[in-house]
């Protein structure tokens, strides 16, 4: 099973472009800062990964814009260049706050 779910903060916005299907595309930064429980013990997680959302929710991802918190939903897979992941945001919801961390 392949599945994100991540609550995080926009960082950066690329230029819109199309597939050849004529559909919108749009890469992010994603920023997520979390503390979570490993060993029993707490540990503080930060990380930025590169995202992109297609149609729909490439327009979604585009009006909430740089510094925009939500919950991204998707996939990962690898760059086209083999080098690295990026997220496949499929899904984007309201974050419960504006602190992104997870519990």
């Amino acid at each position: 099973m392949n599945q994100l779910h991540l609550q995080a903060q926009i960082q950066q916005l690329g230029q819109v472009r199309y597939t050849p299907a004529g559909l919108m595309a749009l890469d992010a930064a994603l920023k997520a800062e979390s503390e979570v429980i490993e060993a029993g013990k707490p540990r503080k997680v930060s990380l930025e990964i590169k995202a992109v959302a297609v149609g729909e929710v490439a327009k979604q991802l585009q009006a909430l814009g740089i510094g925009g918190h939500a919950i991204f939903r998707g996939f990962l897979t690898h760059q086209r260049n083999g080098r690295g992941f990026v997220a496949h945001v499929t899904v984007i919801e309201p974050a419960e706050s504006q602190n992104p961390d997870i519990d």
